[in-house]
């Protein structure tokens, strides 16, 4: 495992969305407890938008990893890593995840609606980037 792991997960919830499930499957699928930072703002129609954010670090952080490359189907792993380099932005690897599918218990990567999850790493030297995050996701593997 990459010694040094920070992941951020940013969610945009809707109006029509309950809260309370994401913060639960957070909980059932990555044992991440509520302390996620809320804030809430007006959308396009006047409409409530809440957003979740959190950052977790070191030993958390690879647990979290762990698990996210436990519940992400094969297939979607081997997409992952054939997309890492475009999916890399600074030593930050993009992941989205379906909202409506986490909220069932269910991880799958998804471009729209999503939750927002970054894993950064140190990356001292850019070409190392793609083998580095490629040794991550094949921990699991």
């Amino acid at each position: 495992m990459v010694d040094k792991l920070e992941v951020t997960i940013d969610v945009i919830i809707h109006a029509t969305e309950d809260v309370s499930k994401f913060l639960k499957s957070f909980d059932d699928i990555f044992e991440l407890d509520d302390s996620f930072t809320v804030n809430e703002t007006l959308g396009h129609f006047e409409n409530t938008i809440t957003i979740l954010s959190r950052k977790i670090e070191k030993k958390e952080a690879q647990k979290f990893v762990v698990r996210l490359i436990e519940a992400i189907s094969k297939e979607q792993i081997i997409k992952l890593i054939e997309e890492i380099e475009e999916r890399t932005v600074d030593s930050r690897l993009h992941i989205r995840l379906d909202k409506q599918e986490f909220i069932k218990g269910n991880i799958v990567l998804s471009e729209r609606d999503a939750i927002k999850v970054k894993i950064h790493t140190p990356i001292y030297n850019k070409k190392d980037t793609v083998k580095i995050f490629r040794q991550l996701f094949q921990i699991a593997n």
